[in-house]
């Protein structure tokens, strides 16, 4: 995207040079006292302090074959400070922050006899570093406690991923209007990965280090540790997660001893698989041969992976839009990049149990991707289904299914892979058109109406996305659906008394949706006609507009904060754009804080001229 140049495209000069100019002292946001950067101190480990034997032959397709199937420790390590708090603390009073219990040797021992091959550990290294007032020191207790869980995860004959993961959002530092502050943010980085590449730079290829997380990408420009972030637009974002990541290679590099053969687990682009594929990411250089890998994660789609709002998964469309997305990242492997898919998950019900037969059928089917693919995945997981108070699942079908894909069982049947491959490859042949009886199903080039819907709590969900899918909703919801056959009057409709609280509240997103409105009516406009809430009118606050933002998918947003103004391309039925507005619904209106039915009537055809 060309763009005219911005005080955020000039910073640029800075980034691409490492951070390396500092120009006259600048007042930090942050409180920031600049002169008072310690020195790093020596943070040799004393407990393995010659170099442990380092397969330099092995290569990063082949690591990932060997890590099998892993699991994170989550919410514990990364569980962060409250403001105020010591950056002294025992490190296990951090560990407890979020509800997780102290990590235990038990605990890494029985996630490798429940079928677990390796261990991510999620860490936010800030909560023993005082970086607010300039220190970059990591103490000494916090890393000795991080060492001893790693050697847990060793002993155990688990491989080890660590990494620096949210860690109060410290990265927005990048995205500072003040160039000192974004100095700053790249001299903590390095600070940080040398104290952790130092103290574990003599352990063997079995520990992994990951430069970053869901951070290095567009959360960069993040505002919760830097009041004055937000600088950067998106493409300067991609140019500094370039520069970051090159950092952070050559500073491990260079600490020596077996970090000079170490496999680095370089963040893609917010570990988001459309955004990392995208020609904008670049890998960073290597002086080692094949010991790079690649890290995305996976919870799509959101409502039945993200939280309890949608109960059911595996139609045609879904196992196909998996399936799609796994295959983007072949992207890498076929550059020889190993791919790990840090994170994934499927969500409890409101009561805590797994969603039945279908968060089954979707772990194994992606799995099996992975598998077919060679990814290495991990299970994201709070005490959620493993949990901690027995150390194992609580649930057999996932004590079962986990169990029997462990590296071991792979290995040792010569049949496995095969019957992976082809159930694999007939999954989305085999998968039904809906899940649900009834379902309005468009057939390839048609077109249905629809209003994707998300409550404010999030707790009630219906086909958001361009992407029409009358499966994707919360269970009890009853929704009307509109086929399109030419310019005429429609009417779609929701019903939430069937769902578990009877009624939704409010919006957090919705829009109504045409799935192929541009292929089959190009320039047609939405214009409503008619807004009911509970059979009762409903006066809209403002006036919409219609757009496609995939330009197949027709749509008009009724809220969507996320856009503050109507795109360039954008058109309306009157044939006049001013005073059109992405939100046309006042969320906060009494009158939609008990919806138990919706109603929207549209005219549709082409704009006046």
């Amino acid at each position: 995207m060309k763009r005219t140049l911005t005080a955020a495209a000039v910073f640029l000069f800075s980034a691409l040079c490492l951070f390396g100019c500092r120009g006259k002292e600048e007042p930090s946001p942050n409180g920031i006292e600049f002169s008072k950067h310690r020195k790093i101190p020596k943070t040799d480990s004393v407990i393995v302090t010659k170099p442990q034997e380092m397969n330099t032959a092995l290569t990063a397709l082949e690591l990932t074959k060997l890590m099998g199937n892993g699991i994170n420790i989550g919410n514990t390590h990364e569980a962060y400070r409250e403001k105020g708090m010591s950056t002294k603390e025992d490190p296990t009073v951090y560990e407890r922050l979020w509800g997780q219990p102290v990590t235990t040797k038990a605990l890494l021992d029985s996630y490798k006899a429940a079928g677990f091959d390796c261990v991510r550990i999620p860490i936010a290294w800030t909560n023993a570093m005082d970086y607010e007032h300039g220190d970059y020191v990591i103490n000494t207790p916090m890393l000795d406690r991080i060492e001893t869980v790693v050697n847990y995860a060793l002993d155990a004959g688990l491989y080890v991923i660590i990494n620096d993961h949210w860690d109060g959002d410290w990265w927005g530092m990048f995205g500072s209007k003040t160039e000192r502050t974004r100095n700053d943010a790249m001299e903590l980085y390095k600070a940080m990965w040398t104290q952790i590449a130092n103290r574990f730079k003599h352990y063997s290829d079995h520990l992994i280090f990951e430069g970053g997380n869901e951070e290095i990408g567009n959360r960069l420009n993040d505002v919760y540790a830097c009041s004055d972030s937000g600088f950067l637009s998106e493409d300067d974002c991609y140019r500094i997660s370039t520069v970051i990541n090159q950092a952070f290679v050559d500073v491990v590099r260079g600490t020596g001893s077996n970090n000079k053969n170490r496999f680095l687990l370089i963040p893609g682009y917010g570990t988001d698989i459309s955004a990392t594929c995208d020609e904008r990411f670049v890998m960073p250089k290597d002086t080692a041969a094949s010991k790079l890998l690649i890290s995305v994660h996976y919870y799509t789609p959101w409502g039945f992976c993200g939280g309890p709002s949608v109960g059911k998964w595996g139609n045609k469309k879904e196992t196909a839009e998996m399936n799609r997305f796994l295959k983007m990242m072949t992207k890498f492997t076929d550059a020889g990049y190993g791919v790990i898919i840090g994170e994934y998950a499927t969500a409890a019900k409101s009561d805590g149990s797994k969603k039945d037969e279908y968060a089954i059928h979707w772990t194994n089917q992606f799995l099996d991707n992975c598998d077919y693919y060679n990814y290495c995945p991990l299970l994201w997981d709070c005490n959620t289904f493993y949990k901690k108070d027995i150390n194992g699942f609580d649930d057999p079908d996932f004590r079962n299914l986990y169990f029997e894909r462990r590296y071991a069982a792979q290995t040792s049947d010569p049949t496995g892979n095969a019957v992976v491959s082809a159930r694999f490859e007939d999954a989305e042949k085999n998968a039904p058109d809906s899940l649900t009886d009834g379902a309005k199903i468009a057939d390839a080039g048609g077109s249905v109406a629809w209003i994707m819907y998300n409550s404010l709590d999030y707790g009630v969900t219906y086909s958001v996305g361009d992407v029409y899918n009358p499966d994707s909703k919360t269970e009890g919801l009853v929704a009307v659906d509109s086929e399109i056959t030419g310019p005429g009057t429609y009417t779609v409709e929701l019903d939430f008394t069937g769902t578990e609280a009877g009624f939704a509240r409010s919006f957090a997103f919705s829009a109504i949706g045409i799935s192929n409105g541009e292929v089959n009516f190009p320039g047609y406009c939405i214009k409503i006609t008619e807004f009911k809430v509970n059979g009762q009118p409903y006066r809209l606050a403002s006036t919409g507009y219609t757009n496609a933002d995939d330009g197949i998918c027709t749509r008009m947003n009724l809220i969507n904060e996320w856009v503050k103004d109507p795109p360039p391309e954008a058109r309306s039925a009157d044939g006049n754009m001013k005073r059109k507005r992405p939100t046309i619904i006042n969320k906060d209106d009494m009158a939609l804080q008990e919806m138990k039915t919706l109603s929207i009537t549209f005219e549709y055809g082409p704009a006046q001229q």
